[in-house]
């Protein structure tokens, strides 16, 4: 008689799913979207154009950002950033404006720090924010650690975690492979926005 309960009730577990369970096995078995290793993202409010690399080998998406600063906003904490176009000269423009000339910046609360362990260096504490932006047409929101990209080829990276969120497949062979476009801004008219600051 036990072993018929038991066998019951586990019955009654496997076909008993939670609307979450339901949901994430439907975003699963929906086809993902495949993308170039690196794609055109716009970030949200501002229209800014940045090439981003599509990376599995990072689970935390990154954002170019310097002069990365904390305050207390609201019994919160928050982080003011700068994002200098000079750095990544990608933004399309229409006159003679020089990309150097335009840094934008940002307020954000801070969503979580991370430590960063670094070979040879000292580790490095991190903020995150949670931040939306186009790609291939579609608004997303990732959360983007604060990091110094200037060196790096592409000022925004995307990880694991939104690629697996957003059901993103990334082809590691082509690049620019989004069939949709995100609208932008241009370089004068970033200059004119009310994110921009005197360099």
């Amino acid at each position: 008689m036990r072993s018929a309960i038991t066998a019951l009730t586990l019955t009654s577990l496997l076909f008993t799913a939670s609307p979450a369970t339901a949901e994430v096995s439907s975003k699963a078995s929906a086809e993902p979207e495949v993308m170039g290793f690196v794609e055109w993202v716009v970030m949200g409010e501002t229209g800014i154009r940045l090439k981003a690399r599509l990376d599995t080998g990072a689970k935390t998406s990154s954002l170019h950002a310097v002069n990365v600063e904390s305050f207390e906003k609201d019994n919160e904490e928050w982080v003011r950033f700068q994002l200098p176009l000079g750095d990544h000269e990608d933004q399309p423009s229409e006159g003679d404006l020089e990309h150097d000339e335009v840094i934008l910046e940002f307020e954000r609360p801070v969503y979580r720090t991370v430590l960063i362990k670094r070979k040879g260096a000292p580790s490095q504490r991190r903020y995150v924010v949670k931040m939306d932006f186009c790609l291939g047409g579609k608004v997303h929101e990732t959360q983007f650690s604060l990091t110094d990209r200037g060196k790096f080829s592409y000022p925004v990276l995307l990880g694991r975690r939104l690629l697996r969120d957003d059901n993103i497949l990334t082809d590691s062979g082509r690049t620019f492979m989004a069939e949709l476009e995100c609208e932008y801004s241009t370089l004068e008219e970033l200059a004119q926005s009310s994110k921009a600051i005197s360099p």
